[in-house]
């Protein structure tokens, strides 16, 4: 007779539904790759009425979280609410019942991740969490295992899907950042409100506990300097295009010498790179190991199966004890001091893609270049278009390349070229991947 673990999932919303089909109508498939059956136990949600569209077996949804605390047969709950509390609260009192975690709540971890992953050392529980970033794409796991070799040098990656497909619609569909954003709500890729999404948070959040992971960072995730693309102009698209990028929204953590580049913005892609070519809801993240090379990985970064698939894998690693091994071994969020820190982002070096509104008269692009000068930034190529306005004075759009420059130079160019008499208000600043 083959072996059973009992265990439990905390919350039935999108995910948890997701998660309950694939142990209930595919267990077989479970039992075979953890060699022993994960028996659905006990599904605690806060509305047992509320109208559901899978079936769970009789018995097995409840409201009483005690049913699960108080049973030493159930050895694993998954975590599956959202948001810091009671989700905080129930995984402090799970891993005090002996109950070993998943858990898909990556704000959770981002915000509390050292509180918990001490309590579940100090009681020989594990805590997995492949799901919190990336839904499908193992991304955790393939940095915490199968990259062991290597010293990772760099991960660049698109996290989050929402964003992403907003930016395809503009580009692809040509329609305005709130016609695009009230698709995505229609669609269900976008909450109703879109603001960790859009602003870059959520993607802050994942980097966090990916520069943990890779690099033993401890940065908390609204330390990470974050543009969102919430004032993302399709104009933009237009030129990086004619440039031969895409701009996505990108998030980057780079080891230099002297510590941890990390930060999120629309930044440009060349057209033909992977990056560039992630289309719609999906995620991409492009690692280099010092000892592997570049390894990409691509894939649906949210959603309720490929979320679930990841939980499930999860589980099975927890059942076969796998993950206790690893996570004891890895002692991530520890309290010990960090291996590396964040640098200084104003240091930082990068290429731009600068635009700006001016005044269509002989002299204008000279004075930007001055002020550029001045603040060492050479212009690698420049895009000027017919003018525009019926007025005296005629504006036109002025978009410039330029070579690597310091992030703090950059700002401090912008800032004066924007109180020049020959500019309008509006200017963008976008970083250009190399």
């Amino acid at each position: 007779m083959q072996a059973v673990t009992k265990v439990a999932l905390i919350g039935m919303g999108t995910v948890g539904t997701g998660v309950a089909r694939l142990l209930i109508d595919h267990g077989d498939r479970t039992a075979r790759h953890a060699g022993r059956t994960l028996w659905v136990e006990a599904v605690v949600v806060s509305d047992t009425q509320k109208a559901r569209d899978y079936q769970l077996p009789k018995g097995v949804l409840t409201r009483d979280l005690a049913k699960v605390l108080k049973n030493p047969e159930i050895k694993l709950a998954a975590v599956l609410v959202g948001g810091l509390e009671p989700a905080r609260t129930i995984t402090l009192q799970l891993l005090e019942s002996g109950k070993d975690i998943v858990t898909a709540n990556k704000l959770l971890l981002a915000e509390h991740g050292p509180e918990l992953f001490d309590r579940a050392r100090e009681l020989g529980r594990s805590i997995a969490f492949d799901a919190c970033v990336a839904g499908g794409i193992p991304i955790i796991t393939n940095i915490a295992q199968c990259f062991s070799a290597n010293q990772i040098e760099s991960l660049r990656g698109i996290l989050n899907g929402t964003t992403n497909f907003i930016v395809s619609q503009m580009e692809e569909q040509g329609t305005t950042y709130a016609a695009a954003l009230g698709e995505a709500q229609r669609l269900g890729f976008a909450e109703p409100d879109p603001t960790m999404d859009v602003s870059g948070g959520d993607a802050a959040q994942k980097l966090a506990i990916l520069a943990h992971l890779a690099f033993g960072a401890r940065v908390h995730w609204s330390e990470i300097p974050c543009v969102g693309i919430d004032a993302l102009d399709p104009a933009d698209l237009k030129y990086a295009k004619e440039l031969g990028y895409r701009i996505k929204l990108i998030a980057v953590a780079e080891l230099h010498e002297s510590g941890l580049e990390l930060h999120v913005s629309p930044t440009l892609v060349k057209m033909g790179t992977p990056l560039a070519e992630v289309r719609q809801a999906y995620n991409a993240i492009s690692v280099i190991g010092d000892a592997v090379g570049p390894v990409f990985f691509h894939g649906l970064g949210a959603g309720q199966m490929p979320t679930a698939s990841s939980v499930v894998a999860d589980m099975i690693d927890v059942a076969v004890g796998r993950m206790g091994i690893t996570f004891h071994t890895l002692n991530l969020w520890s309290q010990g001091e960090a291996r590396v820190a964040m640098l200084d982002h104003k240091r930082l070096a990068g290429r731009y893609y600068l635009r700006f509104t001016v005044e269509d008269r002989p002299g204008v692009l000279a004075e930007i270049a001055g002020v550029l000068g001045k603040h060492q930034i050479s212009i690698a190529s420049v895009i000027q278009h017919e003018p525009s306005g019926d007025g005296q004075v005629r504006t036109v759009p002025l978009v410039i390349m330029t070579y690597r420059a310091a992030e703090g130079s950059a700002q401090a160019a912008m800032a004066e070229i924007d109180k020049l008499k020959c500019t309008r208000p509006g200017s963008v600043r976008m970083r250009v991947l190399d």
